[in-house]
């Protein structure tokens, strides 16, 4: 897996991105505000560690989920029903807090006369929620990209996650999960189908356990 290093402007054609020295002084910041010494012993290697650990996190920006979508199978002998993905675990960050959304996707289309690998649209998720993110709009990002791309007969899916923002600080109530869904032709024009989706993944609860 290629994770993104984001150490030269070079990297972002509008020559606005920071360079990793700059990151890793911003980091040294932080921690003097947070009222600890960026020097000792402990912490001269963090800022290093903070700005490889935000290239994991924040790789979604350096991914295009139309092109994770390109290469399907038309070889699917009229194979016209459902297809479901469920419980795609996904590590995302809150854009107001920067504080960890943990969670899982549910994603279901129904082909027109051709799928996509499986593992493709586990790639799309995370594509979307390793950038900083609402859930509300990652779920439409989804749902969207897969419906304009696969151009199937409809897209599901539905996210439900804990928002660390919520659970580690403000009102602090862990264990809460959102539940988010977007239902793309088929599913929004047919109860039946929708019914059926929402069958296959079972009642979304917290099942992050």
């Amino acid at each position: 897996m290629n994770v993104h290093d984001p150490q030269s402007d070079s990297d972002d054609i509008s020559g606005s991105r920071p360079t990793r020295e700059q990151a890793e002084e911003a980091v040294r910041t932080l921690l003097r505000w947070a009222g600890d010494d960026p020097n000792r012993e402990g912490l001269l290697d963090t800022p290093k560690r903070v700005t490889k650990a935000y290239g994991e996190w924040f790789r979604g920006y350096d991914e295009d989920a139309e092109q994770l979508l390109q290469r399907t199978f038309e070889e699917v002998e009229g194979y016209d029903e459902m297809v479901v993905l469920r419980d795609i675990r996904f590590e995302s960050y809150c854009e107001h807090h920067m504080a960890p959304i943990v969670g899982k996707a549910h994603v279901g289309y129904i082909p027109q006369g051709r799928v996509v690998g499986i593992s493709k649209l586990a790639r799309v998720v995370d594509a979307f929620a390793k950038r900083l993110q609402v859930q509300e709009k990652m779920n439409a990002q989804i749902a969207q990209v897969l419906m304009n791309t696969l151009q199937p007969q409809g897209v599901a899916v539905v996210l439900e996650a804990e928002h660390h923002c919520m659970a580690t600080r403000g009102v602090h109530k862990p264990g809460v999960s959102m539940v988010t869904s977007t239902m793309l032709g088929a599913f929004r024009e047919d109860p039946a189908t929708r019914k059926e989706f929402l069958s296959v993944i079972g009642n979304p609860t917290n099942r992050m356990s």
